[in-house]
Formats: C-alpha cells, structure tokens, sequence
C-alpha cells in the first residue's frame, strides 16, 4: 500500500461517525517509593508510599482512544459506568477525547466502574487490584444500551461492538435483542470482537485472533499455542462461509488475514528492531479497521491499514498507545515486513532442493532463475570470517556501556536481564552499519537508566570503544595472513572464492557491501586475494554514515542498469541485505554460516534470514557447483567445466 492510498483513506475517515459498544474500564496505575512510607501512629502498619499516580482509558475505552487519534468525525460511546470516583474519572478522559458520552450510563446498584489499580514497584508490577468484579448489569441498563445501539445503527456509519470482561453481559436476553438490532440493520458495519460470545452473535464482521478463529471451529487451543497461518487461512474461510460477513485474523507478527467474497487477503507482520510491548494493539487493529471499511474501502486495505497501525502502537512501551495519522504514514515508508514466519520458528518443515544442503525457503523463486547479471555480496559470514566473534566483542561493551559502574557489583538477575536484551538487539541488527547499532546502545543506556546523562557517551564514542576491541583481534588475524602462517582458506567459508570465480566466468558483475568501515572491508578483501573479482566496486561505511547503506548500493545498482529483480542476486548472512534484495525484487540467498568452522548450518542465523525474506538458504558455498548449476539453470556438467 502505497503512502497516497493511505492518505486517501485518512481523509475518508475524517468524515467517518463511528460509535463504541462496550466495556468501559479505567487503568490505574500507581507507582510505589518505600522512600516516603511510615509506620501507622493508629495501627502500627507499614504504611505504603504513592510518588505519582495516573489513570488511562482501558477496555473499550482504549478502543476510543484509538478512534480519536485518527480523527474521525465523531465517535459515539455506548456503555455502562458505576456511581464513582473511577466513573467520573473515565468519563471526563472520554470527553477529553472527544467522544460523546450521553450514552455511557450510571447504573447506582450492584455495578462499580471495572477498574485495574496496578501497582509498580522499582518499575515491576505488583498483583493487580480489579475493581467490578461482581457486576451484574440490570434488565434496565440493557435495554437503554440496546436503544443506544440502535439509534448508533441508524445515525453512525459503523459500530464497534467490543467485550472483554468476564460477565460483563450478565443477561441473556440482551444478546437476542442485539441479534435483533443486526438482523434488522444487517447492511450496517457491525464489527465483533468479543473475548467470550463470539459465537453468540449474528449478521457481524469479525476480528479475532489466531487462537479465537480457531476455536469458533470447534477446535480446543490453549492460551499459548500459536496457530500456523495455513490453518488460520482455513479456519477463516471456514467462518467466513458460515456467516458471509468480512473476517479478520490477527496473528501477532505474523500479521493480518482478511476473508470476504474474494477469498482471503494476507498482510505480512512488519519486522521491527526496538523493544516491543504488545499490550493494546488488537485494540489498534479494530480501530484503524473499522475505520477504513466505513471509509468505503475494501477489507484488503483495512487489514493493511490496521497492520501499519498495530505495528506503531506496539513499539509505545509501558502504555496502551495510538498510532496517529503521522506515525502511520511514517511506518508505511518502505516497511520491513516478516516473511514465512511459521516456517523461520520450525526447520522440521524445511523443503530442501534435490540432491543438495539449499532450503527452497520460497519455492515460486525457481521460476526466477537464469537470468543473474549482478550479484551483491554482504562481506563478514559471508565470504570472509576474519570477523568472526565480532558478536562477543560488542557484548561486554554494550553491557558496560549500560551498567555503567554497577557492571561488576550488580545482581545476578539483573545482569541477565540486560544480557539477554543484548543480545537480542544484536541478533535483531545483524548486518546493518556499526554506527546505527551503536545509536541503539545509546537508547539502551537510557532506558535502562543505570548510567547518570552526563556520563553517557555518544554513538561515535561507542563505537570507538567496540572498534578498538574488534580491531585488535582482526589486526592479529591479518599479521597471520601476512607473514604466511595462514592462508585464504584460513578466514573463509568454504568454497566461496571458488563460487566468486564461477560468476565472473559468466560475466556478472559483482559487487562487494559491508557495514564494516570502508577502508577496512577493502584492505581485507585485499589481503584475502579476492578484492579484483569485485568490479562493480567495494562498498562500506562512511564517517557521514547516511551516505552509505547496502539499500542504496541495490538501488543505484537497479537503477544504473536499468535491471528486471530476477537479474540481481544479493548473497548474505545477515537479515539486512536479504530484506533489501527482496524488497527490490531480486533474488535473495542466506547463508547461514558457522563462521567458527567455515562451513557447515549455524542454525541461530536461520530464522532471522526467513523471515528478512531468504528465498534459498544455503550453510555455505562448498557445492558451489549445485549452487551454480541451479542459479543459471545449467546442466551440473557445464558448471564442473
């Protein structure tokens, strides 16, 4: 989807009246300091000291949240609240959104605004406080929701109809009378997203999640289990059938599938490299959903819409966030998106070309070979392991960087709390230049808030300091090479160069792409004897790093040669350039390298190349001959000549 559609459909949904069903509740947040506590005078307790508190819309009230961010022309709330304090508090916070609240009532007996006190101590949360538990919602109050609801489905353009609390509809009757209310205004858009009456409802589209789809089968899954998209693909259309309403199926990273007339319609997950908070972005998908198909659009492009939407609230941490009109635009800018991610998390469903170690990650990619011009080739784990161990050289800086002077004293726990996120910041940039990495640590540092402001170093300083470390053990690694006592095969993968001297026998131009410094991707090149195969060039980062990228090297290289995708090949063990060759259409080959050995499968490095969008994996280059012969789509014998 490209950025003028998603601007048509943010000026559609500024004409959009859409109105909220639901349940209203009220997130409390406390956050605790030991500090200012004493002991009770009367009781002789220790009392419990608040430094700060603050209160969020929660439930269905998050679901207006989201609403208001984008801005439609009005949004309608239709619910229920307690006589007190949390009521009075959640109403002003809906107004303050701009929503009308005329229809959010005050039931006075057997009712108490849900409300969930949480409180954080030394930033953990303690066990949640619920308040509206033993609700019982009145035949009176229903039937005034059941009017509003009505009148929603005469004057707004669509109704979100959204339950999450356990009980919250404690009368049968009322879900008969809503039934009626669809039946009767059955070409309105009702969207449906109920935690526990899925199946009660009628004459509605759907949202639900991986798990929910499938158990409106029939099927038994547990909280956890996380269903393969190929069995959402049949569960939905399964659902679809049997209500011929439009269905959507969240399925966390995994994306978003829509069911219509038309068969279903999957949006990739969009692979993102900040810390991720997952709590709210169904709320967000709903929203920005039900949205767009009030706007007129087809279910296609909401799906699409609320995916890039989801994909900003999820990066707000330690909030139910919105995404705005702005965030959403910007996320849409060239997205990163997930490929085959049920088949990254499970190499027993692996499907391996014949006769070889190549998994035919997307099979349809065979029907693109023969047709190689130019190929691109990422450097360290690639061709060259001269790096190798780079990874437990920027570990140790990081985790001082970030502890700071606690590095030796800290608790065990912690330190392997901040190991653990380490490393997966590491495994998530795998590949792009050092100096963005170091740009993470930098945001590291301060979230994690064991180093004062003032002593925290900048991205160039960082990597100064990683630099220093990694070249002292490459410079050792090349004094070998220098005088002798190593060769070429020391410090690469096997049967790479060979593989490098196939393509320039068929005429290809190659280049060479590092997010190693410049000077240094060529002086190595040269040192390993391979640098003059290279003559599209060498390529690294710059001190002015926004002039180097391997995307804009893929760019300029489609762009200079007036290239179709199926002419470029980009060879890497990293998810950085195998995203941007998919993403420019070419034809993308991991390697999943063991850098320690200089062949054979690390399979660490697999899931992140499938889902950056590998078409063809490879462990290293020692069939190059295979791999050639299936590249050019040449007889095994020409390839051996």
């Amino acid at each position: 989807m490209d950025q003028s559609r998603i601007n048509q459909i943010l000026e559609k949904i500024s004409t959009v009246k859409i109105a909220v069903y639901g349940d209203y509740c009220l997130d409390s947040y406390w956050v605790m300091d030991e500090r200012g506590s004493e002991v009770s005078i009367e009781t002789g307790l220790q009392a419990q000291a608040v430094a700060t508190h603050y209160y969020t819309p929660g439930g269905a009230g998050n679901v207006v949240a989201n609403l208001s961010a984008l801005k439609p022309a009005g949004i309608r709330v239709i619910g229920v609240v307690g006589d007190d304090m949390q009521g009075r508090e959640l109403t002003a916070q809906l107004q303050h959104l701009g929503a009308d609240t005329s229809s959010l009532y005050i039931q006075t007996a057997n009712f108490n605004t849900y409300s969930y006190l949480k409180r954080l101590v030394d930033g953990r949360e303690e066990p949640r406080i619920d308040f509206g538990v033993y609700n019982e919602r009145s035949i009176e109050t229903d039937q005034k929701i059941l009017a509003s609801l009505e009148s929603a489905l005469q004057e707004c353009d669509a109704l979100i109809f959204n339950q999450q609390v356990t009980g919250s509809i404690t009368n049968d009757s009322f879900i008969d009378a809503a039934n009626r209310l669809f039946e009767k205004y059955s070409d309105k858009i009702v969207m449906l997203d109920s935690r526990h009456f899925n199946d009660r409802f009628k004459n509605t589209y759907l949202k639900a999640n991986d798990r929910e789809i499938a158990s409106l089968t029939g099927l038994y899954v547990t909280p956890d289990e996380s269903v393969p998209v190929a069995d959402v693909k049949g569960y939905g259309k399964e659902i679809f059938d049997r209500y011929q309403k439009p269905v959507f199926v969240t399925c966390g990273e995994r994306g978003i599938i829509a069911f219509d007339q038309s068969g279903y319609h999957e949006v990739l997950g969009i692979q993102l490299k900040s810390k991720l908070d997952t709590v709210g972005a169904g709320d967000t998908a709903i929203s920005a959903i039900t949205l767009s198909l009030a706007a007129g659009f087809a279910p296609e492009d909401a799906a699409e819409f609320g995916n890039f939407a989801a994909a900003v609230t999820v990066q707000k941490l330690y909030t139910t966030g919105t995404a705005s009109a702005e965030e959403i635009l910007q996320i849409s800018c060239e997205p990163d998106y997930i490929y085959n991610a049920d088949l990254a998390e499970n190499e027993r469903s692996a499907v391996y070309y014949p006769g070889s170690e190549f998994e035919l990650c997307a099979p349809e990619v065979l029907e693109k070979l023969g047709h190689i011009r130019y190929a691109v080739f990422d450097h360290d784990g690639t061709i060259s392991s001269l790096r190798q161990g780079w990874e437990e050289i920027m570990e140790p800086v990081m985790m001082k960087a970030i502890l700071g002077e606690q590095y030796d004293s800290i608790d065990s726990g912690t330190f392997h709390k901040v190991f653990a996120e380490v490393k997966a910041f590491i495994h998530k940039t795998t590949g792009i230049q050092t100096i963005y990495q170091m740009e993470g640590l930098v945001n590291l540092v301060r979230e994690f808030g064991f180093v004062p402001e003032h002593q925290i170093l900048d991205k160039f300083q960082y990597k100064e300091l990683y630099n220093d470390g990694l070249m002292e053990m490459v410079n050792l690694r090349m004094d070998k090479l220098a005088k002798g006592e190593l060769g070429q095969e020391d410090y690469t993968l096997k049967g790479a160069v060979a593989f490098l001297y196939q393509l320039k026998e068929r005429g290809v131009t190659m280049y060479l792409a590092s997010g190693t410094d410049a000077e240094d991707v060529k002086n190595e090149a040269q040192m390993l004897g391979y640098a003059d195969l290279f003559d599209g060039g060498i390529y690294g980062a710059l001190k002015d790093y926004t002039k180097f990228s391997k995307k804009m090297i893929i760019e300029k290289i489609i762009r200079d040669n007036n290239l179709k995708g199926n002419e470029l090949a980009v060879f890497g063990d990293g998810p950085d350039e195998i995203r941007e060759g998919r993403r420019a259409g070419g034809i993308s080959v991991g390697i999943t390298s063991n850098e320690v050995q200089r062949f054979g499968h690390n399979p660490a490095k697999r899931p992140r190349l499938v889902k950056a969008g590998a078409q063809l994996l490879i462990p290293d280059f020692s069939q190059y001959k295979k791999l050639v012969s299936l590249l050019f789509q040449e007889s095994e014998n020409y390839a051996e000549a």
